[in-house]
């Protein structure tokens, strides 16, 4: 499957959730491919440093200014994960010719749901008739969510991605703005890697499950840090 991770505005979150999706799927005995489209690069960097810190398993990432589709579809059934944003719009927008899946990260804000409608707006016509899936799924959730359920935003945000055309699912599985992807980053690591039993290891997982139904997730390991 290609899973596309896109949107407009910077700052949602694309090369976080790619990273740790591409590491959740190779621990979980799926073979992955990434593409890092993004001229800032974050995706190719995680990976980078986890290659030279030794963390297992290890992730292929291409690094590319621009992408053919023909080598998106070149991987069989491999797991495919392409991270790209308005910064290398032509890539985008061939990127998600080739896409079985659009995941779309969304911040809670209003300002991020009025990106979220241009986005739909840009790639609707530009793309649908170039599309190789005509079942192509449109998936929303909500990232960096606020951590205290009462905030309105998050639920607000949840609820006018809902009423958005284009749009086919909205997971009511949220990621929440918490420092440990920050840290585990730092290290080459996943959040789930680093600390196996926290909150945002649980949403992760979580989340993933919910993108890929089929894969019986092996057991976390408990780390040392997670014993003291």
């Amino acid at each position: 499957m290609i899973t596309v991770i896109a949107n407009l505005k910077g700052g949602s979150g694309k090369s976080t959730v790619a990273f740790n999706l591409a590491v959740w799927l190779e621990t979980n005995q799926r073979s992955v491919v990434g593409y890092d489209l993004d001229p800032q690069c974050t995706l190719s960097d995680l990976a980078m440093l986890r290659s030279e810190i030794g963390n297992k398993p290890d992730l292929e990432i291409h690094s590319m200014r621009a992408v053919l589709r023909d080598h998106l579809l070149s991987h069989g059934d491999m797991e495919v994960l392409v991270d790209v944003g308005a910064a290398n719009m032509a890539a985008m927008k061939e990127a998600i010719t080739a896409a079985d899946r659009i995941l779309v990260p969304v911040p809670p804000s209003q300002a991020d749901v009025w990106a979220t409608q241009r986005f739909l707006h840009i790639i609707g016509p530009d793309t649908s008739a170039m599309r190789v899936n005509q079942n192509q799924q449109m998936v929303a959730f909500v990232n960096r969510a606020d951590k205290h359920k009462s905030i309105r935003e998050t639920h607000e945000t949840e609820a006018a991605l809902r009423m958005l055309p284009g749009i086919d699912t909205v997971l009511p599985q949220r990621l929440r703005l918490r420092t440990g992807y920050r840290r585990s980053l730092s290290e080459g690591m996943t959040v789930f890697e680093m600390w196996p039993n926290s909150k945002a290891a649980e949403e992760f997982r979580a989340f993933a499950a919910a993108l890929y139904p089929d894969i019986s997730e092996i057991p976390a390991k408990i780390t040392m840090s997670e014993l003291a």
